[in-house]
């Protein structure tokens, strides 16, 4: 299959391809409910070396910067206690953690969550994490750009891959919360 975006030499649906997906990411795509049919949601095989941006869309495609997004997680703190949460931003963007993270949150801090807190709670590769296969008790914090995209490339669990979803998709995952201005421009 081609893909709707980029230049890949094959696109897979990610039922089709649960192997190639981390375990959480994996039980995602099979518990798939909502307007997006799972089978929308495409795999692609990229190789690692080509991970920085720069790299990655000389490689497959200078259509991919401006429909890429990043999954970060932050940690909120307010008192004693730490809320994890993930931010889903266009790559050409930063996550606003101090502005409107931080008071969606309701915290008095927030910031990028240390790697292998990232890492150990997601089940996912750093430099993979995908809003697909998160915890169900996160909130998904993702910028109404994202949502207005035909396709966008995320992350798949894995820093081998990448997952073409639907933008209106990251609306139906667990948790999520549409924000404007989530993203701001990077500086």
């Amino acid at each position: 299959m081609r893909a709707p975006i980029g230049d890949f030499d094959q696109a897979v649906p990610a039922p089709d391809c649960l192997d190639e997906l981390t375990a959480p990411v994996a039980a995602a795509v099979r518990a798939w409910s909502g307007g997006v049919p799972a089978d929308q949601i495409l795999y692609v095989e990229t190789d690692p070396r080509w991970a920085d941006t720069a790299v990655f869309v000389e490689h497959y495609g200078s259509d991919l910067l401006e429909r890429s997004a990043n999954c970060v997680v932050v940690a909120g703190k307010r008192g004693g206690g730490s809320t994890l949460a993930a931010c889903v931003v266009l790559s050409a963007t930063r996550a606003d953690v101090n502005g409107v993270v931080r008071r969606h949150l309701g915290v008095r801090k927030a910031s990028f969550a240390p790697m292998d807190t990232a890492t150990g709670e997601t089940g996912m590769e750093y430099g993979g994490i995908t809003p697909v296969g998160l915890p169900e008790s996160w909130p998904v914090l993702v910028d109404a750009a994202v949502v207005d995209l035909p396709y966008v490339l995320v992350g798949s669990g894995r820093r081998r891959g990448k997952l073409l979803v639907p933008g209106k998709a990251f609306a139906e995952l667990p948790g999520a919360v549409v924000l404007e201005g989530l993203g701001r421009p990077a500086a």
